[in-house]
């Protein structure tokens, strides 16, 4: 039973936010009568809401849950304030990411009206080898983990190139000897993120930040000072300290 609660859960996402009985069960694969048992379950807790024309949607129970997290939430917290002199600083998307398994998810995000159009939104999961923030995740994960990431296949570049596992190596390689992540994209819009990694107090990289403008706006070197400065602070509001640092470039490079 619990495993088919999560499983009707896991039937809302970005791209499927209202759903009827039927579409849930045809997801699910779980019988008709069935879901619509455990749909009324899930409805009277306040996990999932019913619409007036009778679909439903994920209910504001769950968000008062994930508020709860503290890799995500507790971050977050920490982390506002200077996302959001970032985004005064830059006035272009500033966005907050956690690594979860084999994807990032982004916790936070700010945006003016005028910025461009991303892939991504709140809560939303990006993949680790094509986001800038991804990719410093991916960089700083244990070794085990990365490896296992890394083998599996090319990657499809967000400009078109496709990375295989060498190369990709020497892209965390590199990201680990900067200290940044740079990658464009061409769709939705024509972007340049630039993404910094930040630590606990154990030196541990346990989110990324990026900034993210329109091509040509700035060259990547130019924010990559704001892009640090606000890094570097949420992680001794964190406790981290710079002597506590580990490091494995010669290991990704292997």
């Amino acid at each position: 039973m619990i495993d088919r609660a999560f499983a009707i859960l896991g039937a809302f996402d970005g791209t499927r936010r209202v759903l009827s009985i039927s579409e849930i069960s045809r997801i699910t694969s779980i019988p008709k009568a069935t879901t619509w048992r455990i749909i009324g379950q899930l409805t009277r807790w306040g996990a999932l809401e019913k619409t007036e024309d009778g679909h439903y949607v994920i209910g504001v129970r769950m968000w008062e849950l994930a508020s709860l997290a503290p890799r995500g939430q507790g971050i977050r917290d920490i982390a506002l304030p200077h996302l959001e002199d970032l985004y005064a600083a830059t006035g272009h998307h500033v966005i907050l990411a956690i690594r979860d398994g084999g994807e990032a998810v982004m916790v936070d995000r700010l945006s003016s009206p005028q910025a461009p159009e991303v892939a991504y939104r709140v809560g939303g999961r990006m993949p680790l080898r094509g986001t800038a923030v991804g990719r410093v995740l991916l960089a700083h994960c244990p070794l085990a983990e990365a490896n296992e990431i890394l083998a599996q296949g090319p990657v499809q570049e967000p400009g078109g190139m496709l990375l295989g596992e060498a190369e990709m190596r020497q892209v965390l390689a590199h990201v680990k000897q900067t200290g940044f992540s740079v990658v464009r994209r061409t769709a939705p819009s024509q972007t340049v993120s630039v993404a910094a990694g930040i630590r606990d107090g154990s030196g541990k990289v346990v989110a990324a930040l990026s900034v993210i403008t329109p091509e040509g706006a700035a060259a990547p070197q130019a924010l990559w000072p704001a892009v640090g400065t606000a890094a570097r602070t949420i992680s001794r509001s964190l406790g981290y300290k710079p002597a506590s640092a580990p490091g494995y470039v010669a290991e990704l490079r292997s």
